[in-house]
Formats: C-alpha cells, sequence, structure tokens
C-alpha cells in the first residue's frame, strides 16, 4: 500500500509541476512568415498545401490495421503447446472471421477503389 500512495504523490506532483510550468511558457503566436513554406529563401514556386487524396490516406490505414492484425497472428504455430490448444485457435480463428468480415464490408462500400 505504501508504494502505490507513493507513485500515486509522484504523479500527482509531477503533473502538477508540468501543469504550473506550462503557464509561465510563452504563447506562440502564428504569423505570416511561420505559416508560410521555406524554400532556402526563395520565393515559393507553388503551394505548400497540396490537397491530399482521401483514398490514398484510408488505404494507408487500413493497411496499416490489417498487417497489425495479421501480425498478432504470427505466434499462432506456438499456440498449440499450451494447455489449451483448441481455445487458442478458437479465438486466432475468430480474428480470421473478423478481419475476413472488415474486409468484405471495405470492399463493398467501395473503400478499396483507386477510381471513382
Amino acid at each position: 500500500m505504501n508504494l502505490i500512495t507513493t507513485i500515486f504523490i509522484i504523479t500527482v506532483l509531477l503533473s502538477s509541476i508540468l501543469a504550473i510550468v506550462s503557464f509561465w511558457l510563452p504563447q506562440m503566436n502564428p504569423d505570416a512568415e511561420k505559416l508560410s513554406p521555406y524554400e532556402c529563401g526563395f520565393d515559393p514556386l507553388g503551394s505548400a498545401r497540396l490537397p491530399f487524396s482521401l483514398r490514398f490516406f484510408l488505404v494507408a490505414i487500413l493497411f496499416l490495421l490489417f498487417d497489425l492484425e495479421i501480425a498478432l497472428l504470427l505466434p499462432l504455430p506456438w499456440g498449440d503447446q499450451l494447455h489449451s490448444p483448441a481455445g487458442t485457435f478458437f479465438w486466432a480463428s475468430a480474428v480470421l472471421v473478423l478481419l475476413t468480415l472488415g474486409l468484405i464490408y471495405e470492399w463493398t462500400q467501395g473503400g478499396l477503389e483507386w477510381a471513382e
């Protein structure tokens, strides 16, 4: 109990110190020079705020999501050495079914199409 109290007190003190110090820091006000793109002293050739493809962003996020989920299934071959391998394979199958349903949903909604 003593360790938990000590950690709690340290957490509250650190949070309070950081909150107090944040009031002393100077305010950062953006102006035209800070918002303009920097190109080695030359006048900018074009807009630095180019439009970004939302489709590309969606496909990238979907790739990261599915890649992470597949990476979680990599230790599956060692799951048969546990006390209940049937439970391990059941949950792995549930994850695969969930991934497949998510992929089918994204496919039917047109989230994987590059051109409209």
